[in-house]
């Protein structure tokens, strides 16, 4: 699939009415069954509101109620431009940037940014990885913040924040990020046990939070990273700390600092464009089209 470019996004999506039309198509299109009525409908464009109305009865399908664009003042358009722009970059997109591009005030461009990533985290899910014959690295490392420090056993003096990584070995390997509290062995042992499948074998470095892993039928193997080097009899978590080296610098670089509040929501964007990097061309359609916040309602 080719990237899309401004001219093409810009051809399909042109206003507002080809994005509202977009969205019935995606979640409804033609001959949907009407809920109030119960037959299979033709549905016409209903100008008084942002809805369609059934042929038979008249009942309305409002395309934005349920999505991230529900309630929202800012033009439809601008919401898919904002979509376009978080696809067209491997470093994210700040408020800032938003807000110039889009036209609208920083509070806007605050809340568009962090719904969009909501949608990539929605969609991403949260399916556990691993299995029998996998391996997936473990590593944990202290992001955001404004200084280096760390102190206190777990965030550090900088307010930098916690976040756990595995990762599936391979090309097309998936991750999961998760921000933990703190570096205690019962924290980290929950964190991994519950987004890795056991059985799978895990390569971690020597840190005492991954200790009673073994004990749950995962076949555990560590790197002392300081005698052994980067790679010992197989054994690394060289991805994971490149998933790493790409969030750091992008947060260092588009949003120089990211507060704990919100850390995790920044992690999990990364995580889905980490995890779609053999196909990113395919993002923009996927976040257009799939809408898995419906499903949880």
């Amino acid at each position: 699939m080719k990237p899309t470019t401004v001219r093409s996004f810009f051809s399909q999506f042109p206003n507002d009415e080809a994005c509202l039309q977009h969205l019935f198509d995606v979640r409804f299109g033609q001959g949907h069954v009407c809920p109030k009525c119960d037959r299979s409908a033709r549905w016409y464009r209903f100008e008084a509101e942002l809805a369609y109305a059934c042929q038979h009865c008249g009942h309305h399908l409002h395309p934005m109620v349920g999505t991230i664009f529900e309630k929202s003042r800012t033009p439809l358009q601008l919401w898919f431009y904002a979509i376009f722009l978080f696809t067209n970059t491997r470093r994210g997109v700040s408020a800032k940037e938003l807000q110039r591009q889009l036209g609208v005030t920083y509070k806007t461009a605050f809340r568009m940014g962090h719904k969009i990533r909501e949608h990539m985290a929605a969609i991403d899910g949260d399916e556990p990885l691993g299995g029998d014959g996998e391996i997936v690295e473990v590593d944990e490392a202290y992001v955001g913040g404004k200084s280096t420090g760390r102190g206190g056993g777990g965030v550090g003096s900088g307010n930098k924040t916690i976040v756990l990584g595995m990762v599936e070995r391979g090309d097309e390997g998936r991750s999961i990020m998760k921000v933990i509290p703190d570096t205690k062995q019962q924290t980290m042992h929950d964190a991994v046990s519950e987004n890795v499948v056991p059985g799978s074998e895990i390569h971690a470095d020597m840190h005492t939070g991954y200790n009673k892993l073994k004990r749950d039928g995962y076949n555990v193997k560590r790197i002392a990273k300081e005698t052994m080097g980067y790679v010992h009899e197989g054994v690394t978590v060289n991805a994971v700390e490149n998933f790493w080296r790409h969030l750091k610098c992008s947060i260092q670089g588009t949003h120089i600092s990211v507060s704990q509040k919100y850390m995790q929501q920044y992690a999990k964007e990364f995580e889905y464009r980490f995890n779609r990097r053999m196909t990113p061309s395919r993002m923009i359609s996927e976040l257009l089209t799939r809408f898995p916040e419906l499903d949880a309602q």
